[in-house]
């Protein structure tokens, strides 16, 4: 999954949990949602295929753990319990909407680390990071590759329709203040 992917589809999943659960009060705030959806890749991508490349070799490492995920959302709950601040929840949640999405479960030694051993498994896509940033852009709009293909195409659909709501209802607005 590429970058419509995890925004769109965790988007989507935000929207439905505060459809389905309206007492929780679910926000569905894009900029944060989105910032989380990125999260695990804004760190492993640089530090595993850059920093890292020689030792570690892969863009799924730290932020892609279940650990990470529980430390985030252990530290998220705190600062909502302490200050009332919803933006960590969302993060939270958003980044591991991310794991989920990458189906981390199907790479037990990354997903579970440290719990299987200290060593992450290296990516199947090799090259510098240029190199890598290609295969994978091109695997994400590429039809052949159906499962990322189909998620971005998903992913971008539901940024559309919520585009396009939030322009509908800015034009309504608009049209009120107007009249």
């Amino acid at each position: 999954m590429f970058i419509f992917g995890h925004i769109g589809i965790t988007l989507g999943i935000f929207y439905l949990l505060s459809r389905i659960f309206p007492e929780k009060d679910i926000p569905v705030d894009l900029k944060w949602i989105a910032f989380g959806a990125l999260l695990p890749d804004i760190i492993d991508k640089p530090l595993g295929r850059i920093i890292l490349a020689e030792t570690i070799g892969s863009g799924r490492i730290f932020a892609h753990t279940l650990i990470f995920a529980v430390l985030l959302g252990l530290a998220a709950y705190y600062i909502f319990h302490k200050k009332g601040w919803k933006a960590p929840l969302i993060i939270a949640g958003a980044s591991f909407c991310h794991v989920i999405e990458d189906q981390m479960w199907n790479s037990p030694g990354a997903f579970l680390w440290p719990l299987l051993g200290w060593e992450f498994p290296r990516d199947t896509l090799s090259g510098g990071f240029i190199e890598y940033f290609m295969k994978i852009l091109n695997n994400s709009f590429n039809p052949a590759h159906t499962g990322v293909f189909i998620s971005e195409i998903i992913g971008l659909g539901i940024i559309l329709l919520f585009a396009g709501n939030l322009i509908r209802s800015k034009m309504k607005e608009n049209h009120r203040t107007t009249s």
